[in-house]
């Protein structure tokens, strides 16, 4: 009986869906037949005490169901497999990237897949008011005269956390004060009109697409994790033509990245041309989650997805 530890929690802004991606993970294996120890990463003040603490166990691998912050930027990774422990999921480099906005924006845009036109704002210019107005920017990234909104976004945070859709210079104000909670570096994108769309990648292949409604406002927070607030479309309604391409899209970026296991890739779809938004080297496992969708979309079980995820595990150690 193989031994796994499941890191749920956390102390990212992100740590209560990460409560129920554990969770949901941790039941799943015991059915599986797996033996199955949780811990927190909270309940240790430095990562080395967690290492040490996941060491004893000596696990034959550590399932992350962790969002957000050091369990998903590489910072975990990195201390895993400089013990030679093995992880599910990216390894510490591709994690590092992908967690970041811009440079996952500029490696898409490398191997050409677009992304929305976006602008960086520092910490620094907004504490000093060296800050555009909101026409300003808007004027800057726009496509359209018509264009009303902008897109307000921490470079590295995830669940939409502190994400906004802005459309004057009050919102403006406040979308950036509430995202520079969560981060040094603020991205401002143009607001893409469209279909919102999400590709999950599966030991390097890409499942069916999902399509994400939700009932009002755009993807945030609430409708993510809120029963009956979002609607979703698995597989998504697009020809044949369509889907292959954003299929393509998204393993084109996966590749780039390096990343390996699983993850998700998030587009917005104005009916002419897919968008790249982010890349989920851990994507949720809730029971809204979207990888869970779409693996049930080709009839594979959440159980075999697990098994499938663990499946994939090359021991990413540092030599």
């Amino acid at each position: 009986m193989q031994k796994i530890v499941v890191l749920m929690g956390g102390k990212s802004p992100e740590r209560k869906v990460s409560l129920v991606s554990g969770s949901e993970i941790s039941k799943q294996l015991k059915s599986n037949g797996y033996q199955v120890i949780e811990m927190d990463p909270a309940d240790y003040e430095k990562g080395h005490e967690l290492i040490q603490a996941i060491d004893v166990h000596k696990p034959d691998l550590v399932f992350i169901g962790l969002h957000g912050g050091e369990g998903e930027n590489g910072i975990l990774q990195a201390m895993l497999a400089g013990s030679k422990i093995p992880f599910t999921g990216s390894d510490y480099k591709a994690s590092a990237v992908a967690m970041d906005k811009l440079l996952s924006k500029i490696i898409a845009l490398q191997v050409g897949v677009p992304v929305p036109k976006y602008s960086i704002v520092y910490k620094y210019d907004y504490q000093t008011n060296r800050l555009q107005s909101y026409a300003e920017c808007l004027q800057m990234l726009s496509n359209s005269e018509t264009a009303k909104e902008l897109v307000v976004k921490p470079v590295d945070a995830g669940s939409s956390v502190g994400v906004h859709i802005v459309n004057d210079e009050s919102s403006w104000q406040k979308a950036l004060a509430d995202a520079f909670q969560y981060s040094d570096r603020v991205l401002v994108e143009e607001y893409i009109e469209g279909r919102e769309l999400t590709v999950t990648i599966l030991d390097k292949e890409a499942l069916p697409v999902v399509e994400i409604k939700p009932h009002s406002g755009f993807y945030d927070y609430p409708n993510k994790y809120t029963s009956g607030n979002t609607d979703y479309i698995a597989p998504a309604e697009l020809d044949q033509q369509e889907v292959s391409m954003v299929q393509d899209y998204a393993v084109r970026i996966w590749q780039a990245m390096e990343c390996s296991g699983y993850g998700r890739i998030d587009f917005r779809y104005d009916g002419k041309t897919f968008y790249f938004l982010e890349v989920n080297t851990l994507p949720g496992m809730t029971p809204l989650s979207l990888t869970p969708m779409a693996a049930k979309a080709v009839g594979i079980s959440f159980g075999e997805l697990l098994d499938r995820i663990i499946g994939t595990v090359n021991k990413n150690l540092i030599l």
